[in-house]
């Protein structure tokens, strides 16, 4: 048995995913039922204890309180009451870009809009929180929107590395060769100054691998004919 989100190895009994707490769906819970985010749906907390209270009420009504629990059924759905609102966006963003990775775009477009809420949801969006918004946005095809979080960045840091990633890969999905090699060019001009001034988001357990890969591809890019910028 597979987890319907995510695509992970169940056992027979497990009632949730182990790895993105979506409610596995039974013989007994069909429906809207089955899908219940539980991991994920921070922002719904509240309503869905209610809904949960109301139900098990309602079940105990009808079946004699001598009835043994289900296999599994003690099992609880993670605790997201802890995490903070920067921590359940981060952990969204991450499983977007792993399912998206992975080329499960139905998943891909499930999650999207709760990850996108989540940082709706944040009181300010630093330059990191707006390339995870962009690149979300690339995830879900909307390359204008990814351009408009690089413009974002671009007003109070005008040179920063995520400005030239998520415009190469927007003028990519929008076929605009010139545009995106120049963005190629543009990040390898100012990668330098930039790395100098080890700003949090481009060090190691941040975004270092993914600018690493970038500037791999900005060089193959280059060298690669015509279109490229002086």
């Amino acid at each position: 048995m597979t987890c319907h989100a995510c695509g992970a190895q169940l056992s027979s009994t497990a009632r949730f995913c182990h790895k993105c707490g979506a409610a596995v769906a039974t013989a007994g819970v069909t429906g809207w039922r089955a899908g219940l985010p539980w991991g994920l749906a921070g922002a719904a907390l509240g309503a869905l204890v209610t809904v949960l209270a109301m139900r098990g009420a309602g079940a105990r009504s009808q079946e004699p309180e001598t009835v043994a629990p289900a296999p599994g059924s003690r099992l609880q759905a993670p605790d997201i009451s802890q995490m903070s609102p920067e921590e359940r966006a981060n952990r969204l963003f991450n499983r977007v870009m792993m399912l998206a990775e992975s080329g499960k775009q139905d998943s891909v477009e499930f999650f999207l809009p709760m990850a996108l809420g989540a940082y709706a949801q944040l009181p300010t969006l630093d330059a990191d929180a707006r390339y995870h918004v962009g690149m979300l946005q690339l995830a879900g095809g909307d390359a204008k929107g990814a351009l408009a979080q690089a413009d974002t960045i671009r007003q109070s840091i005008p040179t920063h590395l995520f400005i030239y990633v998520l415009r190469a890969h927007a003028y990519q999905v929008l076929g605009n060769l010139a545009e995106e090699r120049r963005a190629y060019d543009d990040f390898l001009r100012n990668e330098p100054a930039e790395l100098a001034r080890k700003r949090p988001e481009y060090a190691q357990g941040a975004h270092l691998d993914a600018l690493t890969n970038f500037h791999s591809e900005a060089e193959r890019q280059g060298r690669s004919g015509p279109g490229r910028n002086p």
